[in-house]
């Protein structure tokens, strides 16, 4: 597929972005960003998603792919013959699309109450939040990574929201470590892969990001 057309729409702090950046870096495959701009969205990503109208959107060859969890299974499925993403046993499958669908469903809602809210609903959010990864935390158990032995679909669909955590930390004023220690240990040894370290943004740019949708959404 030398000659395939990859267009990646995105915006640099996007946890979802970062999810195709990652997979895309694991199978070493070239392809085109084009960062968005959400308060002025282009016409190419209107056109190519336009239900959501929402980042990210992987273009292969003129066709949209949109949502990133769909995205990484696209990419998985497409480019089979290196750094096979999912397991091959369907029950294992299923288990980790349940968890990349737990952890949208869960931790995204959660996590944005802390950096996106104030007062009741913020201290919802953080016990949401940190009894969220504990969960997470037994799925994971004694494994260095969620499919076992080697970096797969799960922590592709998790790792993103750790450059977050300093936002969630800072707003929501209590440290993830002390928290879940071992959730913190898998996400440091993911970030010795060059695949997430390059994928992912710096945490206090991040934070500096987070207050700016602080003062839009009039909370500072």
């Amino acid at each position: 597929m030398a000659n395939d057309e990859l267009i990646l729409l995105d915006f640099w702090p996007s946890m979802f972005g970062m999810r195709l950046r990652i997979a895309l870096a694991e199978k070493e495959i070239k392809y085109e960003y084009k960062e968005e701009d959400l308060w002025n969205k282009s016409p190419l990503l209107l056109q190519m998603n336009p239900i959501h109208k929402k980042i990210p959107v992987l273009i292969h060859n003129g066709k949209p792919i949109c949502e990133s969890i769909i995205g990484v299974e696209y990419i998985e499925e497409v480019w089979k013959d290196k750094a096979l993403l999912l397991p091959s046993d369907p029950y294992d499958r299923a288990q980790a699309r349940f968890w990349a669908d737990y952890i949208d469903k869960k931790l995204y809602y959660s996590a944005r109450k802390i950096w996106g809210a104030n007062g009741e609903e913020q201290e919802a959010g953080k016990k949401e939040f940190i009894e969220c990864l504990k969960v997470l935390e037994g799925a994971l158990g004694e494994k260095p990574y969620f499919g076992g032995d080697n970096f797969g679909f799960v922590d592709i669909a998790l790792i993103g929201f750790y450059s977050w955590f300093h936002s969630c930390e800072t707003y929501g004023n209590f440290s993830t470590e002390a928290e879940c220690p071992k959730f913190v240990a898998w996400a440091k040894r993911c970030m010795e892969r060059d695949s997430v370290a390059k994928s992912l943004p710096d945490q206090h740019k991040v934070l500096e990001f987070a207050k700016t949708l602080r003062h839009k959404l009039g909370l500072e």
